[in-house]
């Protein structure tokens, strides 16, 4: 017999809030909280993000000084073909090469008085307003928001905090006499490992997994969709979506015209708060 989590698999209510830009699948009915805790989990890059952490953790210690110019021109290639195609296995081990290599040596002191400005400067203006507004509509039921990524866990807790989600997981990375050693201390977060990660806190807070939920564009975390009675796929690759349409699985095809409107939307706030001295 099917729960009633899986019959509400796919059902059909209004998108929230998404510019007609961005095809957003059909908002889920979200049951209230009541008793038991339900989990929302939400991948980073290309999920909640347009785009990789990383490649912003890069940007970040370029402005500081820690990196060279080479450095972050050959990230930045990646990058721009990850926003496109998404992952790659070869590209993505690379990657994750890469982030643990430029914070070796790096204090855990310096690297917190950067995070808040790299969120600030490159990761808050990539935020999809879409997966956001989820986001909130989860918060809002009573639910925990919790990402759930490879990055390194000091970028997920910088952005978990300051969209005022629950909180992140992340890859550990090791820290001897204060700084970064450059080696990560227990698993990459990735794959069959961000599922673990995110069934330990399951049992931890002693959620029913077939009432949570789980976001995701890779195909590297099916794992972590089905571990959930709810998954939904946001800008999937193609691997993901052929799954994704096999199993039924509620899909989000963003634009990245709906961050540039968001943006717009601030900057005019902005503006209006300020207004002419006197008015």
């Amino acid at each position: 017999m099917r729960s009633s989590a899986q019959r509400r698999r796919g059902r059909a209510p209004p998108r929230p809030g998404s510019g007609p830009r961005s095809v957003a699948y059909a908002d889920p009915i979200m049951v209230e909280q009541a008793g038991t805790p339900i989990l929302a989990f939400f991948d980073v890059d290309n999920t909640l993000i347009h785009g990789a952490s990383v490649f912003h953790l890069v940007r970040g210690l370029r402005a500081a000084g820690l990196l060279t110019a080479r450095d972050i021109v050959g990230a930045g290639w990646k990058h721009a073909r990850f926003k496109a195609r998404g992952e790659n296995d070869r590209h993505l081990a690379s990657a994750r090469t890469r982030g643990l290599e430029v914070v070796t040596g790096v204090t855990v002191a310096d690297m917190a008085a950067l995070a808040d400005d790299i969120y600030e400067r490159h990761t808050a203006p990539m935020v999809w307003p879409e997966t956001l507004g989820l986001a909130q509509e989860h918060l809002a039921k009573g639910h925990q928001v919790w990402l759930v990524t490879a990055s390194p866990s000091f970028l997920a807790d910088v952005i978990a905090r300051r969209l005022g989600l629950t909180g992140a997981l992340g890859s550990a990375l090791e820290v001897r006499d204060g700084a970064y050693t450059g080696r990560l201390e227990g698993e990459f977060l990735h794959g069959a490992h961000k599922a673990a990660a995110a069934r330990g806190l399951l049992a931890r807070t002693g959620a029913d997994a077939a009432e949570c939920w789980a976001y995701s564009d890779s195909r590297h975390d099916i794992p972590l969709l089905t571990l959930v009675g709810h998954p939904v796929v946001v800008n999937p690759d193609q691997a993901l979506a052929a799954h994704a349409r096999g199993s039924g699985w509620p899909s989000m095809r963003l634009r990245r015209q709906s961050i540039r409107d968001a943006r717009r939307r601030v900057r005019r706030e902005a503006a209006q708060a300020d207004g002419p001295a006197g008015s």
